[in-house]
C-alpha cells in the first residue's frame, strides 16, 4: 500500500550495523491504518502471555492474514484523487449516491469489492454481511468500527452490531488523517479477526 514497509526494512538494517547485539525484526503486517492498530493489539497480548521475540514474530506472520478490515467511503471523489477509480467512475458514483465497499486484500492491496451500494444503509448492511460470513468470534470477540469524522454514523453501525452480534467487544477509533485524505470524511470500517481476509 506504501514504501513503509520498505523504509522500516533499510532502517533496521542501519540499526543492526550499530547494535549488532541486539535483536531486531520487521514484519509486513499487510494491513493499513486501523487494521494494523488491531494485529499489534493482539500481538502484544500475546507477548504478555510470554512469547519470545522469534515467537511473537511468527504469530504475527501467522495471524496477519485474519485481520479482516472492510470499509465503505461517502463519496468516489477521494478515491480518484488518489488513483483507486477513474475521473467518470468517481462522477457516475457520487451522482448516483453509491458507497463503494473495499477492503484490504491479502497481498495488502486495497481492493473495491462492490461498487453498487446505493445509500449509507446499505453500506452498514455490507459491512455486517462481510462480518457474518468471515467474523471469528471465538478465537476474538473485539471488533473495532472506524470512522472519518462521523461518530453519529458510527454509533448507528455500533448498535446494528450490538444487535446482530451481542457478543462483539466493540472499540470505537477515528481513522487518522494519512489514510483519511485518501478516503475523505464519511468513512465506516469494521476490522475484526475472521477465517480469512
Amino acid at each position: 500500500m506504501s514504501g513503509m514497509y520498505q523504509n522500516a526494512v533499510q532502517c533496521m538494517e542501519k540499526l543492526r550495523k550499530e547494535f549488532p547485539q541486539r535483536k531486531l525484526v520487521c514484519i509486513d503486517t499487510k494491513c493499513a491504518s486501523l487494521g494494523e492498530g488491531y494485529l499489534v493489539r493482539e500481538a502484544m497480548r500475546k507477548q504478555a502471555e510470554g512469547l519470545s521475540l522469534e515467537e511473537l514474530a511468527q504469530w504475527t506472520l501467522d495471524s496477519q492474514q485474519k485481520i479482516c478490515q472492510w470499509f465503505t467511503v461517502d463519496t468516489f471523489e477521494h478515491l480518484r484523487h488518489g488513483g483507486r477509480v477513474s475521473a467518470a467512475a468517481a462522477v457516475v458514483g457520487t451522482a448516483l449516491q453509491l458507497k463503494p465497499l473495499l477492503h484490504v486484500a491479502e497481498n495488502g492491496e486495497l481492493e473495491v469489492a462492490d461498487r453498487t451500494l446505493r445509500g449509507t444503509r446499505r453500506a452498514m448492511g455490507a459491512l455486517l454481511d462481510r462480518m457474518r460470513s468471515g467474523w471469528d468470534p471465538e478465537t476474538c470477540p473485539r471488533v473495532v468500527v472506524g470512522h472519518g469524522d462521523c461518530p453519529e454514523t458510527a454509533q448507528e453501525l455500533v448498535r446494528a452490531i450490538e444487535s446482530d452480534f451481542p457478543q462483539a467487544e466493540i472499540t470505537v477509533a477515528p481513522i487518522g488523517p494519512v489514510i483519511g485524505s485518501h478516503t475523505g470524511p464519511g468513512l465506516l470500517a469494521v476490522v475484526f479477526w475472521g477465517s480469512m481476509r
